[in-house]
């Protein structure tokens, strides 16, 4: 019995020292497992924070994406039926055409200044017909004087015989400058039509986005946003356009009136001097041939 005694305990001492180690090192890693986890806590905290916001970052970026693909004007432009982009055609040709007649007409009106400022050298020629090689090819000035030349030497028909020279002259004065006015004012009249009827083409792309709004919206049952949003971004694009045509081509109709109202100043000041010195220059000519004639 005590040699049995003995020997379990022994055993048990044996036993213990063999699973001390064992327990230490579980001891030291239960010890150790808190601060590593709290060491690596803030890394983590750090990796999610930043993905969260990187998702976060990227978020509007895609939502903006799908709003312009879906409702913008790539959209209107592409889904659009033939009406409305019949009617985007019309406003982009009006457009085209206002701004290529403002362009125009105030190019006209540069070149016409500079030419008023060459037609005061006709003053200072010794001739009327001196004066007229003075003035550069496609004058209105130039214009003017050859008429008003050309109405003195050839007076012919019998019905035209019957109106003196001084009346046939002012005529032939009158009927170039009311040309060179005439030339002025080509363009103003389409002007006038786009900066009037534009803002009406665009609401009736607004009448027409509404209206296939209010279809998508029966034939759904349900009035969501989705079913809304893109007929009714037609309908304000459509809207927005029409006033953007309207607006240039009215104020550059305003701008291309007051700028020839200048223009033909100089115009009708240079046929009013013109005929005077035409009719002065026929009558000492009259007079000179009168007094060769009693001598």
């Amino acid at each position: 019995m005590k040699t049995s005694t003995k020997t379990l305990g022994t055993f048990l001492a044996a036993a213990f020292i063999l699973m001390a180690p064992v327990v230490a090192n579980s001891a030291f890693a239960a010890d150790a497992a808190p601060a590593v986890a709290t060491a690596q806590a803030p890394a983590a905290t750090e990796a999610a924070t930043a993905t969260v916001a990187e998702l976060a970052a990227e978020t509007p970026k895609l939502a903006t994406k799908e709003v312009e693909s879906a409702f913008g004007m790539a959209a209107l432009l592409k889904g659009g039926d033939i009406v409305a982009q019949g009617t985007l055609l019309i406003m982009a040709i009006m457009s085209m055409g206002s701004w290529y007649i403002l362009i125009t007409k105030i190019i006209d009106q540069v070149k016409l200044s500079g030419q008023a400022k060459d037609a005061r050298k006709f003053w200072k020629a010794a001739s009327v017909n001196a004066g007229i090689s003075s003035l550069k090819e496609g004058s209105p000035f130039r214009f003017i004087a050859e008429a008003a030349v050309s109405s003195t030497q050839h007076h012919e028909g019998a019905l035209l015989e019957q109106i003196d020279l001084n009346s046939w002259v002012t005529m032939s004065i009158q009927r170039s400058v009311d040309k060179v006015q005439s030339r002025l004012q080509d363009g103003l009249a389409f002007l006038a039509t786009v900066g009037s009827t534009a803002p009406f083409v665009g609401l009736f792309g607004t009448v027409l986005g509404i209206y296939h709004a209010l279809i998508q919206i029966g034939s759904s049952g349900q009035a969501s946003i989705d079913k809304v949003a893109g007929p009714v971004g037609e309908a304000l694009i459509m809207t927005a356009i029409g006033l953007g045509v309207a607006v240039p081509a009215v104020l550059g109709y305003n701008f291309v009136v007051r700028r020839n109202k200048s223009c033909m100043e100089e115009v009708r000041a240079f046929g009013a001097d013109l005929h005077s010195v035409v009719l002065s220059g026929v009558m000492s000519k009259a007079a000179a041939n009168t007094a060769k004639k009693v001598a």
